[in-house]
């Protein structure tokens, strides 16, 4: 049984091999061991802690095989990029240049670095085991976040973002580091990508340009990847679309890879989701699959399992109700994996 629980200190040892063979780099899970000790450290003050807003807290998830104890996935949440130091992007604006006279009215988009997105909650570190990508344990790790940033409003922002990585070749050259970055770190991107972290650091604003990049200026090659992801970053684009993420117009500001962003209000775990009172069963019941979800803080857990596509109760399976430490009557957070056709309709509607 697969299960999503908070991340703790006696996962080390699993994690630091996460963050040693992960592709591409996970920037929430740091090479260095005594670096890697202080953020888990941090994950588990933060769900323990008593908090009223978004501050410096960072949440680690990690996806658990039950019955080997082995650790398949992880992922993130920062309650407030750039808490500490802005967060920097690029937005690409688009700029109206005119003339009556030539009888000339052109849109010319125009990249200018921006720190909007500081202080926004952000999913980050999503990594999953590369035997399950094409499963649907990946959009159990990935949505667990927002099941849990559902049950806990106040530890978040209305508003969320995640940054995906940009496209690359296959020895990591990044089109758009080249034809911007390079000129002014004279650095490969990997070394910046690495030392920049969460993009988070003062130096981006002390060598990045200060006035706006014209986009027709840069090559085609750069104009072609703005705002796409790498191939490796396709399932989770996907799986946030799914969520109700939405492209912004912001691009990371090294590879031009997508900012997607989503108004918590109106994202599938919240606009989509029940309450449902637990009911012991024999089996799994129903041909639904559904995410669900309890606790909150260090008891947080979420698997998926099959419903009854109906309200009312949670039939849950033995092994089911073990991976979420619930009993009969006890309440749990259900909500469909995928939306219907129907569901969609009415949600645009609305």
């Amino acid at each position: 049984m697969l299960f999503v629980r908070p991340g703790k200190l006696t996962d080390l040892d699993a994690l630091a091999h996460m963050a040693r063979t992960a592709q591409p780099v996970l920037h929430s899970l740091p090479h260095d061991r005594a670096a890697l000790e202080a953020r888990v450290a941090l994950s588990e003050d933060s769900f323990r802690a008593d908090v009223d807003f978004a501050g410096e807290e960072f949440y680690l998830f990690v996806l658990e095989d039950s019955s080997t104890g082995k650790l398949l996935g992880t992922a993130s949440i920062v309650a407030a990029a750039g808490y500490s130091e802005p967060f920097y992007a690029f937005r690409n604006d688009a700029l109206i240049h005119a003339s009556r006279e030539l009888h000339v009215n052109r849109k010319i988009h125009a990249l200018t670095m921006s720190h909007e997105l500081t202080g926004k909650s952000r999913l980050a570190g999503f990594y999953v085991d590369p035997s399950l990508r094409g499963d649907a344990a990946a959009h159990l790790i990935s949505r667990a976040r927002m099941m849990y940033i559902a049950a806990n409003r106040r530890r978040f922002t209305p508003e969320v973002f995640t940054l995906l990585l940009g496209v690359s070749d296959g020895n990591g050259a990044s089109p758009f580091w080249e034809a911007v970055g390079r000129k002014f770190f004279g650095r490969d991107f990997t070394d910046v990508d690495i030392a920049s972290g969460g993009r988070s650091r003062t130096f981006i604003a002390e060598v990045m340009p200060a006035y706006p990049l014209y986009v027709p200026l840069l090559p085609e090659a750069a104009q072609r990847v703005l705002g796409e992801p790498n191939e490796t970053a396709l399932l989770a684009y996907d799986i946030h679309l799914e969520e109700g993420f939405e492209p912004d117009r912001f691009v990371d500001i090294f590879d031009a890879g997508p900012v997607l962003t989503a108004q918590v209000d109106r994202t599938a775990c919240v606009k989509h989701g029940a309450e449902r009172t637990v009911r012991e069963a024999a089996r799994e019941q129903g041909d639904v699959a559904y995410m669900v979800s309890t606790g909150s803080g260090e008891s947080f857990r979420c698997v998926l399992t099959d419903l009854p596509g109906e309200t009312g109760d949670a039939p849950l399976a033995g092994d089911v109700r073990a991976a979420l430490d619930v009993k009969d009557g006890d309440v749990v957070r259900c909500v469909p994996l995928h939306r219907r056709d129907d569901e969609d309709l009415k949600g645009d509607a609305a």
